[in-house]
């Protein structure tokens, strides 16, 4: 349920509305982040009005997440208790959500459980892999390092997702505006180009009959205009799902720039992950399955698990990485050397972290060209698009000399 808190100081008379997605007012005042010098009034946002906000609100994200890790890690540094640590957060955080998720777990604090339990119940806000981090933290008591590392790597991750976006604005534009230049010739030219080809009694091109029937379909039912758009808004918005699908992943790293990209994005997360997990004392075959599990490309799964396998009957963590380095695709044997090295120095975190580090730093400059490199893709794609069209249409003028002279 969203509360909505209005804010005013009692001092200045300024007042500040906030949503809170909490069940309680006690815990909306947390969410919102109220103090002394504010006075506060709550109303139950539902109904109607509910879908609206939910729908057109800030949403949870990285950013969130990335401010609510690093403000805990200022706090920690500074002695601060843990419940005052998550109350001070709540006006560092923009959604909804998280404002609700910091009063769960002050409240959940206060009543006596860890802060990773607590954290823990957040699903949908915390992965499995980050709310290891957590717990080993706090066994090493080593939270305030461990939550500044959590919110370097998401600061990383959330800059290259923005440049990656950005990027695929100007496809998704091209793709949108053809949609509907074609829905418009349809309702328009193609009508009128049917009366005069039909009046002719001549052979038409298939790609010209597929027009005209598809312009037919719309003049007599409007409403599945509809359809194409509903499918691209269906398509980017449930674009995370459709990545997270093996054949399509799979596919992905068939594509010639599109699986450089995939490739670094998968390895920069999933060294990363492991790198902090073996750096907060987690045993290594439990960081080996949980950096598995949390991965979102199902080749590095693979990797993970069936390296944990090997380490399990009593191969160094190098060996298994040699035997299985078919699954990091070109820079395999590359990663392979590096872990020897690690085995050798004793410095595995380090090098798992500099190996992060060069993925990410190459993903960085791939995602800040994304534009320059769909550019070739998307003139292919709306050059065939203009093709058809052009040929659907102007085809027939070439056999209107025959069909007149028969007339």
């Amino acid at each position: 349920m969203l509360k909505k808190v209005q804010l005013t100081n009692i001092h200045t008379g300024k007042s500040s509305a906030l949503l809170v997605d909490t069940v309680t007012d006690e815990k909306a005042l947390v969410g919102a982040g109220k103090t002394a010098v504010e006075t506060a009034e709550i109303n139950d946002v539902s109904g109607f009005d509910e879908t609206i906000h939910r729908i057109t609100g800030k949403k949870k994200s990285l950013d969130d997440r990335v401010a609510l890790f690093n403000g805990l890690a200022k706090c920690f540094e500074r002695n601060i208790p843990i419940i005052k640590s998550f109350e001070l957060q709540a006006n560092r955080v923009k959604s909804p959500r998280y404002r609700g998720a910091i009063a769960d777990i002050a409240e959940d604090l206060a009543s006596g459980e860890k802060m990773s339990d607590a954290m823990g119940k957040q699903e949908d806000l915390f992965s499995s892999d980050l709310i290891a981090l957590i717990r080993a933290g706090e066994e090493s008591g080593r939270l305030p390092e461990i939550f500044r590392r959590i919110a370097t790597a998401q600061r990383k991750t959330s800059r290259i997702l923005r440049k990656l976006k950005s990027g695929m604005i100007y496809p998704a534009v091209v793709v949108t505006l053809g949609v509907a230049v074609i829905i418009v010739m349809s309702f328009t030219l193609v009508p009128a180009m049917t009366k005069l080809y039909t009046s002719l009694d001549s052979d038409l091109p298939f790609a010209t009959k597929i027009l005209m029937n598809a312009s037919d379909l719309l003049l007599k039912q409007p409403w599945m205009a509809a359809i194409p758009i509903a499918i691209l808004v269906a398509f980017f918005k449930n674009w995370g799902r459709i990545a997270a699908i093996p054949a399509v992943q799979t596919l992905f790293l068939k594509l010639p720039v599109i699986s450089g990209i995939v490739r670094k994005s998968a390895a920069a997360v999933s060294f990363r992950t492991l790198a902090l997990l073996i750096e907060a004392n987690v045993r290594l075959t439990t960081a080996l399955e949980i950096t598995g599990d949390t991965s979102w490309h199902h080749h590095y799964k693979s990797f993970f698990a069936k390296v944990k396998h090997h380490i399990k009957n009593g191969l160094t963590l190098p060996d298994a990485f040699l035997i299985e380095s078919h699954w990091l695709g070109n820079d395999g044997r590359t990663i392979c050397g590096l872990m020897e090295v690690a085995a050798e120095t004793g410095s595995g975190t380090e090098l798992l972290n500099e190996i992060a580090e060069d993925y990410e730093d190459e993903l960085d400059t791939a995602a800040s060209q994304i534009d320059k490199l769909i550019e070739p893709v998307t003139i292919v794609l709306l050059g065939g698009m203009v093709g058809m069209l052009v040929y659907a249409i102007y085809a027939p003028v070439f056999s209107l000399g025959d069909a007149l002279l028969k007339k």
